[in-house]
């Protein structure tokens, strides 16, 4: 097993619609405003950005992420990622009820120095970590949209 290789999933149900949801999603530099963990973005053009997140765990990740897809008609926003981390992640927004189901999906592999060597004591934190900031941003959307 490679201790530093990641896969996530988050469903997050949300009162909205899809394009509405979709359209708060596909503005990351937005995300600090509603995203508490998403600490800053900063465009370096129109299809990449870097972004600092940091999470309950004390250390803040920087990553680089270039979009490799935007589909709105099929609610795909995808990037690929590079810096703390480099792989891919994607969001999928569809129609569930009434509302919206927002997946989002990441395959990644840690590259920063401190949290490798710390791979094997420290997986079931960083996991723990990750799942605590993906539900502070699905609280942080919900109240987002509904102020919209």
């Amino acid at each position: 097993m490679d201790w530093n290789h990641y896969r996530f999933r988050a469903l997050w149900s949300l009162p909205a619609p899809p394009a509405a949801v979709f359209a708060v999603l596909e503005r990351p530099e937005d995300y600090p405003r509603w995203w508490p963990q998403v600490r800053s973005v900063t465009r370096r053009d129109a299809a990449t950005g870097v972004l600092t997140v940091r999470s309950l765990l004390p250390y803040d990740m920087r990553i680089v992420a270039h979009e490799t897809r935007r589909d709105p008609a099929a609610g795909v926003l995808e990037v690929t990622v590079s810096g703390d981390i480099k792989g891919w992640a994607r969001w999928t927004v569809t129609a569930a009820g009434p509302g919206t189901l927002a997946r989002y999906d990441q395959v990644v592999d840690v590259t920063k120095p401190l949290l490798r060597r710390l791979a094997v004591p420290g997986r079931p934190l960083f996991r723990a970590n990750h799942a605590l900031m993906m539900a502070s941003g699905r609280r942080g959307l919900l109240r987002h949209l509904e102020a919209v």
